[in-house]
């Protein structure tokens, strides 16, 4: 039954409709089921459906829905495209998506918007598999923008405090300076190429367009800015740590397996465009590194547990870019899938910690906690192992395919490769610090640290 592609969004969606429209009249058990059970379904779709490419039965699968546009010449398609790329991206977003959802089912319980943060989140969710699954540009584009919609109202949930609210606009803002740069180079494309199919628009462009063409540089530096915007890198990562006004739950979606991904995989899936233009290339591999290195070192210095971790994504994201720009295309989605799961963990776990201490950020205001803390600590010890790279974990593996890639690239290779490394080494000390602080350092008397689980759910960090 649920072997459409078309079920994937459709669940979140329905989930979306039914929360918005009862104004917040559902009782809040009803509510939770609703939100976190719309993403567990289409967590089942997106296995059935991703079963035939897994297998090897199927390369790609396409459905088209309906003709969305047409005018004159132009026609658009509501039409989805799974591949290897989007099989990864799918199960990442309703996997771990769910896992937040039914975290946030305890978390958010006691706040008077329950049913409105639900009905957000499952429209986040919706907009992120259209963005993934689209077959054409336009169709990525409207779930483009519906993730910086929704981020916007997730971001400034609790709008009552004026900070949370400038923290919003800040991240709408910021990322729609690279929302024109990408909408201005879907209209180079189309211009040049008379088509917004992706697929269709890659082969025309490697045709017709020469190594090294003025529209292709154009095109990919365009893309590229929208990208650098979306992903928070340099120059536009100023939105994401102000991004932590919202809830722990969004933030772990976020940052982890949602909005912020979206530049990776939008660089990753018009790698043809990229090719055509190596220097533009070479650029997202510098940004990447630069990124890593400066929200590594800034990682270091600061004292609020979330911050802390927002940083640590932005540098992650960086590697990310640094693997896209080195040609290392598997090896980054690799490490976008491995890192939504140690990144969701590590949040989730922060929100523990935050409401276990009574709401408290400062990780110098903590300490010696792993007694009173062991399921925080433990979930805690595994994400930064696996945030740094330790041998034999996930971010091991994920992290050492972009730099043996950087260090195969000739002439800036090497350099790219040191860069790679001095910020692993910073990713490790930044991550062991935060673990150390706040499990092992002087104990803080006046909190009394208790773990949260079940009803002892607070109602925000």
């Amino acid at each position: 039954m649920f072997e459409s592609l078309g079920w994937l969004p459709t669940f979140p969606l329905l989930g979306f409709l039914t929360l918005f429209l009862s104004g917040g009249g559902l009782p809040k058990k009803l509510v939770a089921v609703i939100g976190a059970g719309s993403i567990g379904l289409a967590f089942c779709a997106a296995v059935l459906v991703s079963l035939p490419i897994i297998n090897g039965d199927a390369q790609v699968i396409v459905h088209e829905v309906y003709t969305w546009m047409a005018v004159g010449s132009f026609d658009a398609a509501f039409g989805l495209y799974l591949d290897g790329l989007s099989v990864v991206m799918i199960l990442v977003i309703t996997g771990v998506g769910f896992l937040i959802h039914l975290y946030s089912t305890g978390f958010m319980i006691d706040d008077p918007s329950y049913s409105r943060f639900f009905a957000i989140m499952n429209l986040f969710v919706a907009a992120m598999l259209v963005l993934v699954l689209a077959d054409n540009l336009l169709l990525l584009y409207l779930g483009w923008e519906g993730v910086g919609l929704c981020s916007y109202l997730l971001i400034g949930f609790w709008y009552q405090d004026p900070a949370n609210g400038y923290a919003a606009r800040k991240a709408f803002v910021t990322t729609r300076v690279g929302d024109t740069s990408m909408a201005i180079g879907l209209f180079l494309i189309f211009s040049q190429l008379g088509s917004l199919d992706i697929q269709e628009s890659m082969d025309l462009a490697q045709g017709e367009w020469a190594l090294g063409s003025g529209y292709a540089v154009a095109a990919a530096l365009l893309l590229l800015g929208g990208a650098v915007g979306k992903s928070a890198q340099l120059p536009l990562q100023t939105w994401l740590p102000d991004a932590m006004a919202g809830p722990t739950p969004i933030s772990a979606l976020i940052h982890a397996a949602t909005m912020v991904t979206a530049g990776v995989y939008l660089i990753a899936r018009t790698h043809a465009l990229f090719e055509l233009a190596p220097n533009v290339q070479l650029l997202v591999a510098l940004i990447g590194l630069a990124t890593l290195l400066i929200a590594g070192f800034t990682a270091m210095t600061q004292h609020d547990i979330k911050r802390i971790l927002a940083y640590s994504t932005i540098s992650q994201i960086g590697y990310m870019f640094l693997g896209l720009g080195v040609g290392a295309w598997s090896a980054s989605v690799f490490h976008l899938m491995t890192h939504a799961f140690f990144k969701a963990l590590l949040f989730l776990a922060a929100g523990t910690v935050i409401l276990s201490l009574h709401h408290e950020h400062d990780i110098f205001k903590m300490g010696g906690k792993w007694r009173q803390l062991p399921l925080a600590f433990a979930s805690f010890l595994i994400g930064s192992l696996a945030l740094a790279a330790f041998p034999f974990t996930s971010g091991y593996f994920s992290k050492d395919e972009i730099l043996l890639a950087a260090l195969e690239l000739e002439h800036y290779g090497f350099w790219l490769w040191l860069g790679g490394v001095i910020g692993a080494f910073f990713t490790g000390i930044y991550s062991f610090r935060l673990v150390f602080v706040v499990f092992f350092g002087e104990s803080v008397d006046h909190h009394k640290a208790r773990e949260v689980t079940g009803s002892v759910w607070r109602r925000r960090c």
